[in-house]
């Protein structure tokens, strides 16, 4: 019976232990847990510098994204009220260009100020808002760029399509945008002088006086300029959308650099809005 007894006992021991040093060991490894997940003041303090820090170069940022949006939009209403982009864009495919330029601008302009206020706040969906809402003008800025490249030539033909028509419908009233060019590139017509002899104004008035080739030292009376021959000796011979083009295409490499640089600048919001976003998010750090 005493052995069955302490047969019986021994269970009895062995669970009453292993329980009692569970239950010791619970508390501290509860309390190892909790140390471990939640971090103490005195670091949470810390993160204060790092997100002032994020704050500033973030406000910065967003001040001059919203100035490009301004420079967008002044363009755009400047080209609109004075008819600048009827020089190469007046076919029916470009007259869009200020409306499109005035609602980039508008709409930089709204988010520019959206991601200083999200920055100043500190709330971290208005800061996801802002970094999603750079992430589609980096993807546009990208799409664009390659349609550029890979359509180079469609757009080639809108603009000498729309130079024609600005030759057609020049008037030599004040100062036009061909005369500009003309004078500025030392170039005549749009293939040379002699593209003007399909013209009314050629007609009426001869060729006109801003391709006046006043290096070679002509006097380009109205009698010279009515007749080609004559003209010949005094207007430039250069044609104007050639060597348009041709200091397009020597300058696409500056272009192309400088579009990659204004979609770094993009990628600069998207990672200060993402890391302030995610600071504030782990340390709940909560802004007044």
């Amino acid at each position: 019976q005493n052995f069955t007894n302490s047969q019986s006992l021994t269970p009895i021991r062995n669970f009453s232990s292993s329980t009692l040093h569970r239950k010791i060991l619970s508390p501290a490894r509860s309390a190892g847990k909790t140390k471990a997940e939640m971090s103490p003041p005195s670091e949470r303090l810390q993160t204060k510098p790092v997100i002032t820090c994020l704050k500033t170069f973030l406000i910065s940022y967003s001040l001059i994204f919203w100035f490009t949006g301004v420079i967008l939009l002044a363009v755009g209403v400047w080209g609109k009220v004075n008819l600048e982009f009827d020089l190469l864009l007046s076919s029916d495919k470009g007259t869009n260009a200020p409306y499109v330029l005035i609602g980039t601008g508008a709409i930089i302009i709204i988010f520019g100020l959206f991601g200083c206020f999200a920055t100043c706040r500190g709330s971290p969906w208005m800061l996801k808002l802002y970094a999603m809402f750079l992430i589609i003008v980096f993807l546009a800025e990208i799409v664009a760029g390659i349609s550029g490249f890979i359509f180079r030539h469609e757009i080639k033909a809108v603009l000498k399509e729309g130079y024609k028509r600005a030759e057609t419908n020049y008037t030599g009233k004040d100062t036009e945008d061909l005369d500009r060019i003309q004078r500025t590139l030392q170039c005549c017509g749009e293939k040379n002088y002699t593209s003007w002899e399909s013209t009314n104004y050629f007609k009426d008035n001869g060729i006109p006086k801003s391709c006046c080739n006043v290096t070679a030292g002509g006097n380009c009376t109205s009698e010279e300029l009515r007749d080609l021959k004559k003209a010949a000796l005094v207007v430039y011979q250069r044609g104007c959308f050639a060597l348009m083009t041709t200091t397009m295409e020597a300058n696409l490499g500056i272009i192309a650099g400088i579009s990659f640089g204004i979609a770094f600048f993009q990628l600069i919001g998207i990672f200060l809005a993402c890391c302030l976003s995610r600071y504030i998010t782990n340390n709940q750090y909560e802004m007044v």
